[in-house]
């Protein structure tokens, strides 16, 4: 008795719950929208067609299996699994493409490969034929009349999403949409082979093939669920289109609320793929990769960011690690020079050029000007980028100012003199190098979050999280300066402070030399770490301050840098391992408990 519901008690309201747990931490407002919305269409567009399909005997239900309130003759039973099924789905395709940026994919809509021209024009036809062919079984009650009436339903719909996604959805990572389809496929094949054996509900004889894919699955109800879970997939990737176009491109759209509203959606959706801006694209790539070739964590963290913001973010590191490289890879102490020059006087084009800040076009065109003649080709989308429009320019001048004490390591010399005066004399030094390098970056990442998340944030509270991101990046610098001491001497640097290396006897060149052998060391790689610790239980309470969409993410990176300086700390074995070039980390395994971790807290 009551069949039907136990089938959702039992198969589909347990995998809705634990998807949801799963889904819950990444599960934000957009997605919420975007679900709903979906929902919404799915089920007004089967009632009439399900209703149908019961009225003509095509589809019946025992009186006993179904609790019995009815809504144009379909069970209620039946009406929850129009949802059910579909949050499921959407909930698949969510976790699958969470770590995908899709703005990276809109190049294809203007320069499609000619396979990706085969394959679109390939499926409108396929679709279309189907389509026709389903028209004409479904005409009068025969074999063909239930597979007949699943196409001629699903392939229109199919259809005019496949001309207006397709290119978009084939370019996608097969995973983030063939796996959304099949797995929720396979398994509602399994429940309703289930269901049918115990006749839960039951296909009419005289209007299916009587071809069975396993058991008592009929090749019409197999190939319902694999069409269903298409429409949900290719609907949600159609969504994320859109609202990639729009996080992409702030030339078509400058201003941008937390929530796009539908209208926005439409006027993306009415945007010509000629004025996509492909070059962006391809910057926004060559940031991307350089982000997940240089910082683990924060590419992992990364991922968790949402819309324009995740964005951003991609572009400050891409600048700051830009710089950085320049600075490092230079030969000379002079040519150090002629690149922090260089970087600050880019700087002052944006933020203090006065005469071109009337004219935005002239200005722009200056800056571009500027960075084509100054600085090498492969550094130009890494400085053309770059959000300075919402960053403020003190924090980007003192990083520059902190790539230039690195510089002063490069070029000093190796001598064994404690006397000689070297970059970081003393805990103010070191202080000081750690706000320009590390804190500079906690306060313009919070400058983002702040713009994108809750631009109307008072002043007082906006000072308050930017003092506190600051000190916070000072803590992990030190987490980073502990952890690379046999590194940076590899490459003639010692960051820890003079004052402290007299107070142990050592000289500079002994820390070169030997920098894993005395004791000593692993005491002050100690001390780091415990001023490191100091900073961050102090500040980290504040944290919960940042907005909740950014809240997780950026706790969760903060967590897996202090994970390393933790095991560092506690020395336990198999919790550390150090890669080839000699710098300790934690595991990948470790890096994803410690993020979800932080993100189930939140």
């Amino acid at each position: 008795m009551y069949d039907y519901a136990l089938v959702h008690l039992k198969f589909t309201v347990p995998v809705a719950i634990l998807l949801t747990a799963i889904a819950y931490p990444v599960f934000n407002r957009m997605h919420r929208i975007q679900t709903g919305f979906l929902i919404f269409i799915a089920f007004t567009a089967a009632l009439p067609w399900d209703a149908y399909l019961i009225k003509q005997k095509v589809w019946s239900y025992p009186r006993e299996a179904i609790v019995g309130p009815r809504l144009l003759g379909i069970p209620f039973e039946e009406l929850f699994f129009f949802v059910i099924q579909t949050y499921i789905t959407a909930l698949i395709y969510i976790l699958f493409n969470k770590p995908v940026l899709h703005a990276l994919h809109l190049n294809s809509q203007q320069n499609p490969p000619a396979w990706m021209k085969v394959a679109k024009i390939t499926g409108q036809l396929l679709l279309v034929a189907l389509s026709v062919w389903g028209w004409k079984a479904a005409q009068t009650l025969q074999k063909t009349t239930y597979l007949g009436l699943i196409l001629v339903w699903a392939c229109p719909f199919l259809l005019a999403i496949w001309t207006l996604a397709g290119r978009f959805i084939l370019s996608l990572p097969w995973y983030t949409t063939v796996c959304p389809v099949f797995l929720p496929t396979f398994y509602l094949w399994a429940v309703d082979e289930f269901a049918l054996h115990r006749g839960t509900w039951s296909i009419g004889s005289g209007t299916k093939l009587e071809l069975y894919l396993f058991g008592k699955l009929d090749i019409e109800e197999a190939t319902f669920f694999l069409v269903t879970n298409m429409l949900i997939v290719s609907g949600m990737a159609v969504f994320d289109q859109y609202l990639a176009v729009i996080y992409a491109f702030p030339a078509l759209f400058p201003e941008v609320s937390r929530y796009p509203t539908p209208l926005m959606l439409v006027q993306s959706r009415l945007v010509n793929t000629a004025q996509y801006d492909v070059e962006r694209i391809e910057g926004l790539k060559e940031a991307v990769e350089r982000l997940r070739l240089k910082s683990r964590s924060f590419y992992l963290a990364n991922s968790l960011f949402s819309g324009r913001l995740r964005i951003d973010l991609i572009l400050l590191y891409s600048f700051c690690r830009l710089a950085d490289d320049l600075v490092d890879d230079a030969k000379s102490r002079l040519e150090v020079l002629s690149w922090t020059e260089k970087l600050n006087h880019f700087l002052d084009l944006h933020y203090g050029d006065s005469d071109a800040t009337k004219d935005p076009k002239k200005k722009a065109e200056r800056i571009d000007a500027y960075i084509k003649n100054a600085f090498p080709p492969f550094a130009y989308q890494a400085l053309h980028l770059l959000p300075t429009h919402i960053l403020p320019p003190k924090p980007l001048y003192e990083l520059i100012k902190g790539f230039d004490m690195d510089s002063e390591f490069t070029f000093h010399g190796n001598s064994d003199s404690t006397d000689l005066k070297y970059p970081i004399a003393d805990d103010k030094d070191l202080e000081r190098y750690a706000i320009c390098v590390a804190g500079t970056v906690g306060e313009l990442c919070i400058a983002l979050i702040i713009h994108h998340c809750l631009p109307d944030m008072s002043s007082s509270q906006k000072r308050q999280l930017e003092s506190s991101a600051c000190r916070m990046g000072i803590a992990l610098q030190y987490v980073n300066i502990a952890r690379d001491i046999l590194v940076d001497a590899r490459i003639g640097r010692v960051y820890l402070p003079t004052t402290w290396l007299k107070e142990e006897g050592l000289t500079h060149k002994m820390v070169l030399e030997n920098p894993e052998g005395p004791k000593v060391i692993e005491r002050m790689r100690r001390r780091l770490l415990d001023n490191a610790f100091e900073l961050y239980n102090e500040v980290r309470p504040a944290m919960q301050r940042i907005p909740s969409e950014a809240r997780g993410p950026m706790i969760g990176a903060v967590e897996n840098y202090m994970a390393i300086g933790r095991v560092l700390r506690e020395r336990k074995e198999g919790t550390v391992f150090v890669r080839m070039e000699g710098r300790a980390t934690v595991s990948k395994k470790r890096r994803l408990s410690t993020l979800l971790r932080a993100l189930y807290e939140q």
